[in-house]
């Protein structure tokens, strides 16, 4: 197997549809194209024309899985734009809204995903039930992700394209038996998470990857939705200067755009904000895994699962906080009047940092938009990933061994294309 080229025609277990090919000549990687092949669908094209009003509810459609990232995001973006400064407690329950969607959307990739990967199944769903600690991570990940939707509904309305978030403010409030319930579940699961941490912790896995981490990181609690961006270089730029540092690259065999921060591939997502903010966490969640918290900063690409099993922990340990220190009343959301201006929204979504940006006329119409996902900047990292771990793998590796390894790899980035799984089809062609 000196010379061959590898498709991955669907990459199973991940968010949405990605191909990939892969080419070696005389034993060495000559190409890797990891291609998102159903991104383009025209939503910043889509934005031109209509009411600022609109815009949360119509980018939400951009993703099915972290819907509630894009209403956090763009509500952001129209409220910096209108100037717009919401209350203490519009800012308490937007955080609850992040908090539910990360024990969700976390609870998701690692129990359905990545988990099989470490017990060496094809599913999730074929953990036995008659063993004990596969019965235990079963109904753990069930519980986990319920208990998120739950928060998820309770404070927005739904857990995927929310209801209750609105530009200045919310336009529904939890009661106290829903708060109760909240709290009952979270606490209920935090034992699991536990467990879930501890996993990932042990897995055998491995690939080393030396490169800039980049999160918006706050000043005081670790959180998804305000503070400055960071580098692990060292730098911090404000959120309206994202365009100084970003730099968007065309990838002509992908519907996504690419990006890179001084010329050089970078990483977001759960383990750059761990890497970049540890000493923010929870102090309740700091206790309990302080051990383990010692292995960041990491550049295992792997240890981003566990950093996304740490933020489960966290989000249950500060939302429990926010839940029972804090009591809602109904409250008008604040209005602006229009004017013309450019808005830009930052947070972290599960995956990493999102950019919204939008430009409006005086009478509230957008005049164009842009939108920067977390997957398109982490492209870049990982073709350069999947293409050195190939060549690590070369020449004695069987076929199957080396898509496997590949699909391992791809899946702790945790990537999102839109909302489909598909098996895999590998398709090989030799010289």
């Amino acid at each position: 197997m000196h010379t061959f080229d590898l498709s991955l025609e669907h990459i199973t277990k991940i968010e949405g549809n990605a191909s990939l090919d892969v080419s070696v000549k005389d034993n060495k990687v000559t190409d890797v194209k990891f291609k998102t092949v159903e991104y383009k669908r025209f939503f910043t094209e889509a934005m031109k024309g209509k009411p600022i009003g609109a815009m949360p509810a119509h980018l939400a459609r951009i993703c099915g899985t972290c819907s509630n990232a894009h209403i956090m995001c763009s509500i952001e973006a129209c409220e910096n734009a209108l100037l717009i400064e919401p209350s203490e407690q519009t800012k308490i329950l937007r955080a609850l809204t992040m908090h539910g969607l990360i024990i969700r959307d976390h609870a998701l990739h690692l129990y359905l995903f990545s988990l099989p990967d470490i017990y060496n199944k094809d599913s999730f769903l074929d953990l036995d039930e008659n063993n004990k600690e596969e019965h235990d991570l079963l109904h753990d990940g069930f519980d986990i992700k319920a208990a998120g939707n739950f928060l998820a509904t309770l404070i927005a309305g739904r857990s995927v394209h929310a209801t209750y978030p609105t530009i200045g403010g919310f336009l529904h409030f939890p009661d106290k038996e829903g708060i109760e319930e909240a709290i009952k579940k979270l606490k209920n699961v935090r034992q699991g998470v536990l467990r879930l941490i501890k996993i990932f912790y042990e897995a055998p896995f491995y690939f080393d990857r030396e490169t800039n981490f980049m999160a918006l990181v706050p000043e005081k609690n670790f959180g998804y939705l305000n503070g400055q961006i960071l580098t692990s270089k060292g730098e911090k730029y404000g959120e309206d200067k994202f365009r100084e540092h970003l730099e968007r690259i065309v990838l002509p065999y992908s519907q996504a755009s690419a990006y890179q921060y001084k010329g050089e591939s970078y990483m977001v997502g759960a383990l750059a904000r761990i890497n970049l903010a540890k000493n923010l966490l929870h102090s309740k969640t700091k206790k309990s895994i302080v051990d383990i918290l010692k292995i960041f900063p990491s550049t295992n690409i792997f240890h981003n699962n566990l950093a996304q099993a740490i933020e489960i922990l966290h989000s249950i340990d500060e939302s429990i906080d926010l839940l029972e220190d804090n009591s809602f009343s109904p409250e008008p959301a604040i209005k602006k009047p229009f004017r013309e201006t450019v808005g830009v929204g930052v947070i972290e979504a599960p995956r990493g940092t999102l950019y919204h940006k939008i430009s409006i006329d005086n009478a509230g119409i957008v005049k164009e938009g842009e939108v920067i996902v977390p997957t398109g900047q982490n492209q870049v990292n990982i073709e350069q990933d999947i293409g050195r771990l190939v060549q690590n793998l070369l020449p004695d590796t069987p076929k199957d061994k080396i898509a496997f390894e590949i699909e391992k790899l791809i899946r702790a980035y945790d990537p999102c294309m839109s909302c489909a799984a598909h098996f895999l089809k590998v398709c090989w062609n030799e010289e």
